[in-house]
């Protein structure tokens, strides 16, 4: 990889079971890890549709130019939660952003050299703590400042098994985080919304999934209406997070005192 930030500071939690450790991928083995981990969770859990040329490995066209996030469990060596993150630079490289291939992202055009996307988000089912989820935070909010980063985007995933009409209620009930005029993004497939009940009863609310809950706890913003991911079977929120709107409990919460 190239345009690598300074490497993330190993970080540690030790709840009572497990002893884990976040810190970026360092070679090919723990990339491949990763990307096994990816297979297992959304293709073995999910069910989506992954072409693949390694049986058991998700791998896409974006995954040689990006950077591995991984929380591994040191007693077990296992890892056990990922994210990957494509810098500007590597983004450029590789002709644009995966979100590119479900949104219109030219409102953001002028915010590409300091755009870092995440994505490929996922936990092994037994680590579905708040330990991993807060260290798999940490390491991507020193990322973010260790590389000088701005801005953060990603698409964050709402399960479609009932046709949609739990992922239109909740885009209906997030309209309080949509994101200026400015910042907004459209989807290249829409979910059709106007198709679907967008308002089910409160019995029947879905809850709002922990990353997204985590995203707009951080401060983020809902740039746009969802895209449709036939692949992976879901209804796909563009999130983008601003580092200037880092919620202050957040910033001292995940970075520390940086004085």
């Amino acid at each position: 990889m190239h345009d690598t930030p300074p490497q993330l500071q190993q970080q540690h939690a030790r709840p009572a079971r497990h002893q884990l450790s976040v810190g970026l991928a360092a070679g090919p083995a723990e990339i491949e890890e990763a990307k096994r981990l990816r297979y297992r969770v959304f293709a073995g859990e999910l069910g989506a549709r992954l072409p693949t040329r390694t049986p058991g490995v998700d791998h896409d066209l974006y995954d040689p130019y990006c950077e591995h996030l991984i929380v591994r469990d040191e007693r077990s060596a296992e890892v056990v939660g990922t994210y990957r993150i494509l810098s500007p630079q590597a983004a450029k490289r590789v002709g644009g952003y995966y979100a590119e291939n479900e949104f219109d992202l030219t409102r953001l055009q002028h915010l590409r050299p300091r755009l870092v996307e995440i994505g490929r988000s996922c936990v092994h089912p037994d680590y579905r703590s708040g330990a991993t989820i807060a260290l798999l935070w940490a390491g991507l909010a020193r990322y973010m400042v260790e590389g000088g980063h701005d801005f953060l985007i990603g698409c964050a995933s709402v399960s479609m098994a009932d046709g949609g009409h739990a992922a239109a209620t909740l885009y209906n009930r997030l309209g309080e985080h949509m994101s200026p005029l400015e910042y907004r993004v459209f989807p290249r497939c829409p979910l059709p919304l106007a198709a679907l009940d967008g308002h089910l009863p409160d019995a029947q609310q879905p809850p709002v999934p922990p990353l997204i809950k985590g995203y707009l706890r951080a401060g983020a913003w809902i740039c746009g209406a969802p895209a449709w991911d036939p692949d992976f079977n879901t209804a796909d929120l563009p999130v983008l997070l601003p580092m200037s709107r880092l919620d202050a409990r957040y910033a001292r919460h995940f970075l520390g005192n940086r004085d």
